[in-house]
């Protein structure tokens, strides 16, 4: 966990509601990518640690990444995107058999065999983006990161994508639109690039209060200590 900014010491004490209280819930932004098995394990994890810590409150959005902004529109052969990423099947097989074993350990029957296509996820990036503004965030990233690593959708079809929408509450039909458009196109690149621009260079990233960054797919105890270590420094006295 590391402090990107640190408090004023001399900052007086408000006598505001602590962090974590109902009123001021702790702010955790995801920088997570749908194609990225680790970002899946983390959502577990990180749902795990919320648990653990019923004395605190949190409020959490989703931000993108692209691992492979580079992949085409419609995407690629899954098993070429692999071979070219990790050099042979044999590396590729030691890899994911080691994300699958952590997946198990989280309740998640990874299915890679059926995944055919790697896809761009940037309209992906988008639907999440959508459903930040009807408070369903959670239900659509869950829903995507099901839909790739469990059933082997394609999520570089505009259809597969409105699909799954629909599926986690959202109006199928009003995605399909505003994919066949540009809309929000610009700044969801411009989230990708401004998430690099601070300093994430991998997934899942949690940015905790605005100002820490915990790397990786934590376990889940390490996670809840942190946020309870936060939730304390944030309440302590100021002097």
């Amino acid at each position: 966990m590391t402090d990107a900014n640190t408090p004023d010491a001399n900052t007086p004490d408000t006598g505001e509601p602590a962090m974590g209280s109902p009123l001021v819930p702790i702010k955790v932004e995801v920088v997570s990518d749908v194609m990225c098995p680790w970002c899946y394990i983390g959502k577990r994890r990180l749902e795990k640690a919320m648990a653990d810590v019923p004395e605190l409150t949190f409020d959490v959005t989703w931000k993108p990444f692209q691992l492979d902004p580079t992949l085409p529109a419609d995407g690629k052969d899954r098993q070429q995107y692999l071979t070219e990423k990790f050099g042979g099947p044999e590396r590729v097989a030691e890899i994911y058999g080691r994300i699958g074993a952590a997946g198990t350990e989280e309740d998640i029957p990874f299915a890679f065999d059926k995944i055919k296509k790697s896809p761009n996820t940037l309209n992906a990036h988008r639907v999440v983006r959508w459903a930040g503004i009807e408070g369903l965030q959670n239900e659509v990233v869950n829903a995507l990161f099901e839909a790739f690593f469990i059933d082997g959708a394609d999520l570089s079809e505009p259809e597969t994508l409105a699909s799954v929408a629909a599926s986690a509450g959202m109006d199928g039909d009003m995605v399909a639109r505003l994919l066949a458009s540009d809309a929000d196109l610009a700044e969801t690149e411009a989230d990708v690039v401004h998430a690099q621009a601070i300093g994430v260079t991998g997934v899942p990233t949690f940015i905790v209060a605005g100002k820490y960054a915990i790397s990786g797919a934590q376990p889940a105890d390490i996670l809840s200590g942190a946020f309870r270590q936060i939730a304390a420094e944030a309440s302590a006295p100021k002097t």
